[in-house]
């Protein structure tokens, strides 16, 4: 076998695996999460191991998308960690076996505190399960290590299990763009999400703008002048009436069109527009909604008035 087999092997295991958990999960996974959202307090995602190291992803996951959650290592709940956990809290506790020592020994503190118990088993007739007050069957036939025992398949279909609850949540929860761009403030996401289009924009001198009367050459000056590959046709008023871009210009030196064409016959009417209200996230949107391949917008007031323009270049920069 090649090595690209291999990884066939592996991809067409994981995947039946996902599609015969995904029927497992459909008689509690409703329950499950009405108990996350019937909650008053934080979930904590704990388990030992491979387990553990998904668990602390799907924790992560449920914290950014507007569930609080917090990772516990099963074993150093043992050691005196239990203790971040609360009655009004939810336990979701993951183990392929659900015969798991460290998890097993945990399982009576946490039902004396009063949280409720959420297992994400791979196994559904053991003790623990019948300590749960839901669990979700996430069994698999055989992990897709070629020994058959490194967590491989098990550690996705828990995974992506986490991934499903923690969405289904935003759902039910109506969690929208700004809330997400509140917890995810660094980086490009949170920029492009929580930034407004007016902070970033070209406006000024910078931006490129011409009377639809002018020629194509005059406009291809105040093009080459602006460097953002467009010019903006607009009326006295500020009322944007059409757009030249370097690719229509192109278009129109193959059609051999006379430079002293008015730009008004040949620029593109009722462009894509963007307020300078809107986020980033918005205007990204704008740009590549149905496959568009649009990478400057002219950015308008509440009036519509030409106000700036927004690059590519903008939402994804530093």
């Amino acid at each position: 076998m090649t090595h690209y087999s291999h990884a066939e092997s592996v991809f067409e295991n994981e995947i039946d695996a996902l599609q015969r958990v995904l029927l497992s999960l459909r008689p509690n996974f409703n329950d499950a999460v009405d108990l996350i959202l019937n909650g008053s307090g934080k979930v904590i995602v704990t388990g030992v191991g491979k387990s553990g190291i998904i668990a602390h992803k799907i924790a992560a996951t449920f914290a950014s998308t507007g569930t609080p959650a917090v990772f516990l290592n099963g074993a150093e709940g043992l050691h005196g960690d239990l203790g971040v956990i609360c009655k009004q809290d939810v336990v979701i506790v993951l183990s392929n076996s659900a015969e798991t020592a460290e998890l097993y020994r945990l399982i009576p503190s946490i039902k004396d505190i009063g949280a409720k118990i959420i297992g994400l088993f791979g196994n559904t007739k053991t003790k623990m399960c019948n300590l749960c007050d839901c669990v979700l069957d996430v069994s698999i036939e055989a992990e897709a290590c070629p020994l058959r025992l490194a967590p491989m398949t098990s550690t996705t279909v828990a995974l992506v299990t986490g991934d499903a609850m923690a969405a289904s949540l935003m759902k039910a929860r109506n969690f929208t763009r700004d809330e997400f761009s509140i917890f995810h403030p660094g980086g490009s996401l949170g920029r492009r999400l929580f930034l407004k289009v007016s902070e970033v924009m070209i406006s000024g001198d910078q931006l490129p703008k011409v009377s639809p009367e002018s020629s194509i050459m005059d406009a291809v000056a105040e093009m080459d002048r602006c460097n953002i590959g467009i010019v903006v046709g607009i009326t006295q008023d500020r009322f944007v009436d059409g757009l030249l871009s370097e690719g229509d210009l192109r278009r129109l030196v193959l059609k051999n069109v006379a430079m002293s064409t008015t730009l008004h016959h040949v620029m593109t009417k009722n462009p894509i527009l963007v307020n300078e209200n809107s986020s980033l996230g918005e205007a990204i949107g704008l740009m590549e909604k149905m496959g568009r391949k649009v990478y400057v917008l002219p950015v308008v007031d509440n009036e519509n008035r030409l106000v700036g323009a927004l690059r590519m270049h903008d939402i994804i920069g530093p």
